[in-house]
């Protein structure tokens, strides 16, 4: 089958589905949340080949990391689509109501965008969290995976296929393509796709967002910032960084650049050195860092770097201003955390970073969507229009104005023989 002739389909599979009820949704989660945990032996025999081939394809050390799809893995997919099931239904949700005149009303109303295409590399419990998420909020799905997750990601696929075939949802809801050409076919499918939302490294992204007249939500990099105040409490900002670096290194919210004022720097970088040197962490700092610690020296492409590996880049600043000038000069708008007992520097620090996520006193690693209570993500968004952050069912939704009158005519408003009155009622959509 076409990628064309797919997403006719799933245009047609989406319209059933936007009109679903809530608990033939959540019956269908509940049913894949089962067919998983049935099949968990298969999937994790599938993941070991895709591992064992893409290993001895010399496939990145962190990509391998993100392959990975284990008991744990599976767990946390199930959790969060347990949490999925409990939460609100996103769509129907009366946003505003308006008398415009008598018997007039103006309601906006949440409803799904429709088709979304996902295209994502290495991980494969996105295709999980993806396909849930896109369900609850009733809208059809093209996946991409990456070749290094294939056979993985065709019994996901296939699992999740015959849960929600069970619970009586169209089959062309979720569409898996497999191959490199179909991405390119899938981003000239304007007419039928509503959003594209890549997941994957700098140049994937950069690549999917200059090829398509989609409109594109996502993230090109997760370069994460840590400022430790001249205010902080040492052992705090010593757990913070260390949990921000090393909790798992090879994602999107790990910390990438320490920034660190210079009345602390004396006292907590031969700590955390200490620390980093445990773990097997590279440290890259400037001449002042390198002054206090011994450590390689960092350029200024360091800056601009994410590593996704077992790499810090340290920085030592004379003031928070300087920090905030230098993650907002070379931060990618993901993840930026602040450790301060100082409030005034925690408001200011929290105010002036341009990110999508801003912390004060908790580790980078807490900006993930399931952390969030959204039950999942289908990504980190940095853009600012529609959704930022995670992206969990709230930036599925779009909306529609619904106007219900009794034979209302605009012309009686433009005669001047009524007038309107724009007056807020507190009524949910119903005709």
């Amino acid at each position: 089958m076409s990628v064309e002739l797919m997403a006719q389909k799933a245009k047609k599979a989406a319209i059933v589905l936007s009109g679903l009820d809530a608990g033939k949704k959540n019956r269908a989660l509940d049913l894949i949340a089962k067919k998983l945990d049935e099949n968990k032996e298969e999937i994790f025999k599938a993941n070991i080949q895709d591992i064992e081939r893409s290993t001895g394809e010399n496939l990145a050390e962190p990509l391998i990391k993100r392959l990975k799809f284990d008991e744990k893995k599976l767990e946390d997919l199930l959790d969060g689509i347990k949490s999925l099931i409990d939460m609100e239904d996103p769509i129907g949700k009366t946003l505003l109501s308006t008398e415009l005149d008598n018997e007039l009303e103006l309601y906006k109303v949440s409803c799904p965008i429709g088709i979304i295409g996902i295209i994502f590399e290495s991980r494969p419990d996105a295709l999980v969290q993806i396909s849930a998420l896109c369900l609850k909020s009733g809208n059809a799905v093209l996946l991409k995976g990456g070749r290094e997750a294939s056979l993985t990601n065709k019994i996901l696929y296939e699992t999740i296929l015959a849960a929600t075939r069970e619970a009586g949802i169209p089959d062309n809801w979720i569409n898996l393509l497999e191959s490199r050409d179909e991405v390119s076919e899938l981003l000239k499918l304007d007419q039928y796709v509503d959003l594209i939302i890549p997941r994957g490294s700098n140049e994937f992204v950069r690549y999917i967002m200059d090829n398509s007249r989609i409109p594109v939500m996502g993230h090109a990099d997760g370069i994460c910032h840590c400022y430790i105040d001249e205010d902080a409490d040492i052992e705090r900002a010593v757990s913070i960084v260390v949990d921000s670096k090393t909790q798992y290194v090879s994602v999107c919210n790990a910390l990438e650049t320490l920034l660190i004022h210079e009345k602390v720097a004396d006292t907590i970088l031969p700590l955390l050195k200490e620390k980093f040197d445990e773990r097997n962490v590279e440290l890259r700092g400037c001449d002042k860092t390198r002054g206090i610690i011994s450590c390689s020296a960092a350029t200024e492409e360091d800056w601009k770097t994410e590593y996704l590996d077992y790499i810090l880049s340290v920085k030592v600043v004379e003031s928070i201003d300087q920090a905030i000038e230098h993650i907002n000069t070379y931060g990618s708008g993901h993840t930026d955390a602040i450790v301060s007992e100082n409030k005034a520097n925690i408001e200011k620090f929290m105010n002036y970073v341009d990110s999508g996520n801003v912390f004060a006193n908790c580790s980078t690693r807490f900006s993930d969507g399931f952390r969030y209570g959204f039950g999942a993500e289908v990504g980190i968004s940095t853009n600012k229009l529609h959704a930022r952050g995670p992206v969990g069912l709230d930036g599925l939704v779009t909306y529609k104005y619904k106007v219900v009158g009794k034979g209302h005519i605009v012309a009686d408003y433009a005669e001047k023989r009524r007038k309107f009155t724009h007056k807020p009622i507190d009524e949910k959509f119903s005709v």
